[in-house]
């Protein structure tokens, strides 16, 4: 099986960080193929400019963008490892779902306004970290949002099934043995996945 990790985390000491050297330990076991696509590491550009749009309408797809593109259509299984900052994605990642799940590659709009999901068929598995306690992002409302806006509004939106979706919350503030526990809870979602 041929796998993409995703991961946003500018810290190379993070727990995503941690996250993302499991997920990878644990695909590379399987014997499946790997790529890595560390935004911050390679200097992704989240900005979404004019001049990219006017370039997608002509059918001219900007070079960095045909590249990150490119790993999506090799890869089967897609894995997302970043953190909750401000209930969202960091800015860089927002940018990459803006530049790179374009219209015609992730999705189009037939001339009856119908939404084609163009992405169908491939799977993803979002792995995220947050300083919050995760019983309080439950209790407001603000986990449901989160899944709505991501799970939702992108993934199934551009035809993506969502297979796992795993919130490690307090992370800053919980010792190793509970870190650990957070690993060993990923190494098992991925076991079936």
């Amino acid at each position: 099986m041929h796998r993409l990790i995703v991961y946003a985390h500018p810290n190379p000491k993070s727990f995503c960080n941690a996250i993302k050297e499991a997920v990878y330990s644990e695909f590379i076991s399987k014997g499946d193929k790997v790529t890595v696509r560390d935004l911050y590491g390679i200097g992704f550009d989240p900005v979404l400019k004019g001049s990219d749009l006017e370039a997608l309408h002509a059918g001219s797809i900007p070079s960095d963008i045909k590249q990150e593109q490119s790993y999506l259509k090799e890869a089967e299984v897609f894995t997302f490892i970043y953190p909750i900052w401000w209930t969202g994605q960091p800015a860089l990642l927002k940018g990459y779902f803006d530049r790179v799940f374009s219209h015609g590659f992730a999705y189009a709009i037939d001339e009856n306004h119908n939404i084609q999901q163009l992405l169908k068929g491939k799977k993803a598995i979002i792995f995220n970290t947050m300083g919050t306690p995760e019983d309080i992002y439950e209790q407001s409302g603000m986990k449901k949002a989160m899944l709505l806006t991501s799970d939702t509004g992108i993934f199934e939106f551009c035809g993506i099934e969502v297979i796992a979706h795993r919130f490690y919350g307090a992370v800053p503030f919980v010792d190793n043995a509970a870190r650990a526990a957070m690993l060993q809870d990923i190494r098992e979602v991925l076991k079936s996945k």
